[in-house]
């Protein structure tokens, strides 16, 4: 008789009451899980209907996951009576550690997001930024891949491109090209002028609007110096200058105008 008194309290006070706990956390874990899957996927439609790069929808909706997973599993654990005010308290100073000691992550992260939002540059652009000047190839939340002219590879923390100065050479058509040319004093400047003239209208790839400036800029310790401006397409940019450089040189040489260097002349005077 004792032991079926004590098998009904036993199955009254621990069993059932256990049993219904248990079952009632499942609950709430499988739906909260349900849940949290619908919030993730309205998540991810709003930011795709705002046409956000996929790579943040997808790190955003993982971050959201989690987060209200561990929601989830708070209550559920509340629910068989556990006391999870410590494990908030544990969980929440786990966080400001590993915050400290990733200060440098987070901040890369956090620069990481403001490129892929604001976008200063995208794939293929020719950039100067973070100490590094080359094409890009891939950016990702924590770093940048540029490869540089000399085909090298450099990876650069995004927080170094967002804490400075970025030239993005490709954000625009077109291009100036900025050359000077210094003839000798004793050369005639009109002649060199109309020459110069005459070498950027025949390239084909100079534009005609803006109109290319061609001035005298600067009369220097030894030469007089020409800005040639003109305007070109940006992917012509190099080549334009290039070309126009050899072609000045050539052309100076046949119409006998000469290209100074510096020079000092010394003048000793002799004791008498």
């Amino acid at each position: 008789m004792l032991d079926n008194i004590d098998t009904t309290e036993l199955l009254n006070n621990i069993i059932v009451p256990w049993g219904i706990k248990i079952i009632i956390a499942l609950a709430i874990f499988y739906i909260g899980r349900m849940v949290v899957g619908l919030i993730v996927g309205v998540v991810g439609r709003l930011m795709r209907s705002q046409e956000v790069d996929e790579m943040l929808v997808r790190f955003v909706c993982s971050i959201v996951r989690w987060v209200l997973l561990l929601f989830v599993i708070i209550a559920a654990l509340s629910q068989l009576g556990i006391d999870t005010t410590s494990l908030i308290a544990l969980l929440g100073a786990a966080g400001l550690a590993i915050g400290l000691s990733l200060q440098s992550s987070l901040s890369n992260f956090a620069s990481g997001v403001l490129i892929i939002i604001f976008r200063p540059f995208s794939k293929g652009d020719f950039v100067e930024a973070g100490g590094a000047t080359g094409v890009i190839d891939n950016i990702t939340i924590f770093t940048t891949t540029m490869t540089t002219p000399d085909n090298k590879e450099i990876i650069v923390p995004n927080g170094g491109i967002m804490g400075g100065n970025i030239t993005n050479f490709s954000a625009r058509p077109t291009r100036r090209v900025d050359m000077v040319f210094g003839i000798s004093y004793d050369d005639d400047i009109r002649k060199a002028k109309a020459l110069l003239e005459e070498i950027i209208a025949a390239d084909d790839r100079v534009l005609a609007e803006p109109a290319p400036v061609i001035v005298v800029g600067e009369l220097a310790d030894s030469s007089v110096n020409f800005l040639v401006r003109p305007w070109v397409n940006a992917a012509d940019y190099w080549g334009v200058y290039w070309d126009t450089t050899e072609t000045v040189k050539l052309k100076f040489d046949e119409a006998g105008l000469s290209i100074p260097y510096p020079q000092m002349d010394l003048h000793i005077d002799k004791p008498e």
